[in-house]
């Protein structure tokens, strides 16, 4: 019986893994790529038969050796029993057994690493010039990105192999009497000498090579001031690992003449040389250079090496064209003129980190739809045709109701998102809510008949609680397209698209539902021979398993074009052994505020020292379908990927008119690029030494946190000597001391003839210009008074991104400011724009509407504060910390607070009285008016807002001021 069960579990284990294997490749056949598929499979058979065998060629075959050299009068030739001979007799009976046992596990362990070698191997043979070379020693950039890596897999597989040999061997010798461990000394016989001998022989000249190869490996060190080759690498470690490559070949030398002349010393006198030079010469002489020529005079010994980090540095991560421009930054905003710059009057002020909260309260249509948090920048045309910033998101689903959540609504009824929702960046309506363009279900707007938008189905999207997969299709339609309104009930569908794996037959049915454990695969007779399975449905997820030598962004972002939603994904060749450049953790170089901790594909490389977007990956939505683009072709490491996987890339030439229009310059490679210009801006190697000019990104002052690094912001920006505004990723830097404003960095993001133009705008040094932090405390000093207000009560106040743009050689800064209400239905809050907060120079401004902003800070409706009444100075009550009563001011606020009180008392009546609350909200604003030092007007101060059915309406927006006002008390 027991050689049956074993039998049948090892079938049932056969069938799991071959289910796991095929559906794979029925998955990349129904994505048409299958040759990745075969390719990776392939190679990693190959390699794992390869490394298998050499490794029990080389363990088995010494061990076979010494069971075959034994000594042919037995264990007992040295004299005497021992206790290796209790070990024989137990092992011997079962020796081939455990032989075959052990070289099988020792096969699998090994054939399993050596087969994750894959890439470097795919690399090696397919390596592609880059036809430049490193300043040490003057080889092709190529042979330390591909041949290197290859050439130290092969020393660690050998070196492993011979340890190896070397101990089983001994093992070997050991109980079959070949030597003992008896006094005084070791006894051995001459067949285990001479093994012994050649095995560690053997392992002297691989170390050999090793010091040799070690040579070059002296690019990537880190003991410099930078890192790369520096003083003491090239004038102590480069020769010292040249001459113990000399010594190790004598010391191996040594080893094989011990197979000749009996005795230990020669092999002893090996040891002790191999040891010991390698302690002076390849530790104490290089310590000793560093310690006493290099530390006195590091500047100048490091001076030549520095610079080569510097350049090998800036090519790696291809900012060495990034343009520095002087700029003054001290304009004069009497001479601006707002209007002639669309730029700044049509700036964007949807935050897309702030408001998916909105999107969600005002789009999601049913509990079972959310939105991505954040969302997404893209442009789209305006009426005029004029492309503008615009806000965008998908309506993803989550999954069925928890009520009605079982596996055939999970799996077979709600199966899908539906619709693309977009709101121009630059304006809200009435009540500080997006402008919508794209809403709905059906989608409808203005943007649908811009862009012909025809399928808004999201069958691929980012959603973490969708199913983890989908079946669709068939003969009757059964999936949830969209709710219906009033008494029709709900829109069904079937999934008519090219995407997904057939599971009509019955034995594609058995092997999904032994991947997923799901039985009912089998029973559904929803389940028919027109059905698919829909799986691996997260967009980046799908380009990382069609391109796994490629690193994701993790910022998938949807766009409308040809008429559908693809989801577009910039993907990225990394490499760590770029000669000289400085290596840094990719994941702490991308990290700010606004970085999504969910990362959706695990990066292959964390710590990099190049980088490049050589691909646009897009899936459709509906589909799944992948493309790959070929964006940056001269990039030698995608070349050499194209040679490995022929045809998998698409060259760019095939990328449509209206997918250009959308491609934008990725942000992980931003945040990677900023973070090396914050250094690597200095080309000087004097100047980089003594760091006075190193800058930091600066903290996001919108945040709240410390130590949390700004995002850089997609905006329309028109930058010194430029026409027009173009589309870009803009960040700025601080210096490393201090919080001011050092420079503001924008490359251009648009596809064209200038995307990825780098300009650096550096303030100069011998003024103050004030940094986000010092701006965002100002914004807070000054409007502290109105911005309380706003924050009374269950409201709060969320402040949106600050975002930098010059203008009129100076830099003017926008900051919108949220207000999220609680409302008494027990709704969830969600963000509204209330005030836009505008600085430039000295000169600050607060407005409902950024035109009301700009206004007060370069003209035409500047407020002045109305001075305090003579003779009546606004001194503190004792013990309140608000101002005497009696004065304006004191009534102002009082009467400000009585009119919240009411808007309370209104929103809390069941249901809420919206009249009352409309007139507590005029006499809040009338409130207002007096505290910014403007006469009460006499009638309405404003036509109300309408107010959203169902909902309260959040706090009114006070009008605009210019000045700080005291707060009052809640």
């Amino acid at each position: 019986m027991l050689p049956v069960a074993i039998a049948v579990i090892a079938l049932v284990a056969f069938f799991f893994l071959f289910s796991g294997v095929f559906t794979d490749y029925l998955w990349y056949d129904s994505v048409d790529y299958t040759e990745v598929f075969s390719g990776v499979v392939v190679t990693q058979i190959v390699l794992f038969i390869v490394g298998a065998l050499l490794m029990v060629g080389i363990v088995g075959g010494n061990m076979l050796l010494a069971y075959r050299t034994r000594p042919m009068f037995g264990p007992g030739m040295f004299g005497g029993a021992s206790g290796a001979d209790r070990y024989r007799m137990a092992l011997d009976p079962h020796r081939k057994m455990i032989f075959l046992v052990g070289m099988a596990i020792l096969a699998l362990f090994t054939g399993s690493s050596f087969a994750n070698q894959w890439k470097t191997w795919l690399e090696f043979v397919n390596a592609t010039p880059f036809n430049e070379n490193d300043a040490l020693f003057g080889m092709d950039i190529s042979f330390f990105m591909f041949t290197y890596p290859f050439i130290r897999m092969v020393l660690n597989f050998l070196f492993t192999a011979v340890i190896l040999s070397a101990a089983m061997a001994t093992i070997v010798h050991y109980l079959y009497g070949g030597f003992r461990l008896q006094s005084p000394g070791v006894h051995a016989s001459r067949a285990a000498r001479v093994h012994l001998s050649v095995l560690l022989g053997v392992f002297v000249l691989l170390k050999a090579i090793a010091y040799w190869v070690d040579r070059y490996g002296l690019v990537f060190s880190e003991r410099g001031f930078v890192h790369g080759a520096s003083y003491t690498d090239v004038s102590a470690v480069l020769p010292a690992k040249t001459i113990l490559a000399i010594i190790a070949l004598i010391c191996a030398a040594l080893f094989f003449a011990g197979i000749v002349r009996p005795g230990g010393m020669l092999p002893g006198v090996a040891f002790g040389l191999l040891v010991l030079s390698a302690i002076l010469i390849g530790g104490v002489y290089p310590a000793l250079v560093q310690q006493f020529q290099v530390k006195p005079n590091e500047q100048a010994r490091e001076q030549v090496y520095i610079k080569r980090n510097i350049d090998a540095t800036r090519k790696a991560y291809d900012v060495a064209d990034a343009e520095v421009i002087d700029y003054a930054a001290q304009g004069d905003a009497s001479k601006a003129n707002v209007t002639a710059d669309t730029s700044i009057s049509g700036v964007r002020l949807l935050d897309p980190n702030l408001i998916s909260e909105t999107y969600q309260q005002k789009q999601r249509i049913r509990g079972f739809y959310d939105f991505h948090d954040p969302l997404d920048v893209d442009r789209y045309p305006d009426a005029s045709g004029n492309m503008r910033d615009t806000v965008v998101a998908v309506r993803e689903l989550t999954g069925p109701p928890p009520e009605q959540d079982n596996w055939i609504n999970r799996h077979l009824v709600y199966t899908h998102g539906y619709g693309f929702v977009a709101a121009p960046g630059n304006e809200v309506d009435a009540e500080g809510l997006p402008n919508f363009t794209a809403k709905d279900m059906p989608v409808t707007g203005p943007l649908v008949q811009q862009t012909g938008l025809k399928e808004s189905r999201i069958y691929y999207g980012e959603s973490e609680t969708a199913p983890e997969y989908v079946i669709v299709g068939g003969d009757k339609e059964q999936e949830l397209d969209y709710p219906g309104s009033g008494n029709t009930g709900q829109k069904n569908t079937t999934y008519t698209g090219k995407g997904g794996v057939p599971v009509g037959s019955f034995f594609n049915r058995l092997l999904y539902a032994a991947k997923y454990g799901e039985i009912n695969m089998l029973l559904s007779g929803d389940v028919n021979e027109k059905s698919k399975i829909l799986y691996v449905r997260d967009p980046a997820e799908r380009v990382a398993k069609v391109a796994p030598f490629l690193s994701l962004d993790n910022n998938a972002y949807p766009a409308i074009v040809d008429g559908r939603v693809v989801w577009i994904i910039d993907a990225y060749t990394t490499s760590n052994a770029y000669p000289y450049s400085t290596s840094r953790s990719l994941e702490e170089m991308t990290r700010d505020t606004a970085t999504d901790p969910r990362l959706a594909v695990q990066q292959p490389r964390d710590r990099i020292n190049y980088m490049r977007n050589s691909v646009k990956a897009v899936v459709d939505a509906y589909d799944g379908t992948v493309r790959l683009y070929a964006w940056d072709e001269q990039d030698p490491i995608l070349q050499t990927w194209r040679k490995a996987f022929p045809g998998t890339l698409k060259p760019k030439t095939e990328m449509s008119a209206q997918l250009l229009q959308h491609v934008r310059y990725p942000e992980a490679l931003f945040k990677v690029q900023r973070d090396v210009l914050s250094r690597y801006h200095i080309t000087d190697p004097n100047a980089f030494y003594g760091g006075q000019d190193f800058w930091n990104v600066p903290n996001d002052p919108s945040s709240g946190e410390r130590n949390i690094k700004q995002p850089p912001y997609y905006l329309s920006v028109k930058m010194p000597g430029t026409d027009t505004p173009s589309f870009s990723l803009t960040t700025t830097f601080v210096p490393r001391q201090g919080p001011n404003l050092a420079a503001f960095m924008a490359v251009n993001a648009t596809a064209g003839d200038d995307y990825g133009k780098m300009r650096i705008l550096r303030m100069p040094s011998n003024t103050t210009v004030a940094g986000p932090g010092q701006v965002q405390n100002n914004f807070q000093n000054k409007f502290s008074g109105e911005l309380n207000v706003l924050g009374l009560g269950q409201s709060k106040v969320r402040y949106g991104n600050l975002l930098t743009l010059p203008f009129a050689d100076g830099l003017i800064y926008v900051e919108p400011v949220y207000v999220e209400i609680q409302a008494a239905s027990g709704q969830e809050p969600y963000p509204i724009l209330r005030r836009v907060l505008v600085g430039y120079g000295s000169k600050v401004g607060s407005g409902d509407t950024l035109e009301e902003a700009l206004k007060q800070v370069f003209g035409e409706g500047v407020q002045q504060p109305v001075a305090p009444d003579e003779g009546k100075p606004d001194t503190p009550e004792e013990g309140t910390g608000q101002p005497a009563a009696g004065t304006d001011l004191a009534r102002a606020i009082s009467e400000a607070q009585d009119a919240y009180t009411a808007a309370q008392d209104a929103l809390a009546k069941n249901p809420p009285d919206w009249q009352a609350y409309g007139d507590a909200q005029e006499k809040l604003r009338a409130a207002l008016d007096k505290l910014k030092g403007a006469a009460p007007a006499e009638g309405p101060a404003a036509t109300p807002s309408p107010t959203p059915t169902g909902t309260p309406s959040p706090t009114p927006s006070p009008a605009t001021t210019a000045t700080p006002s005291p707060s009052p008390t809640s």
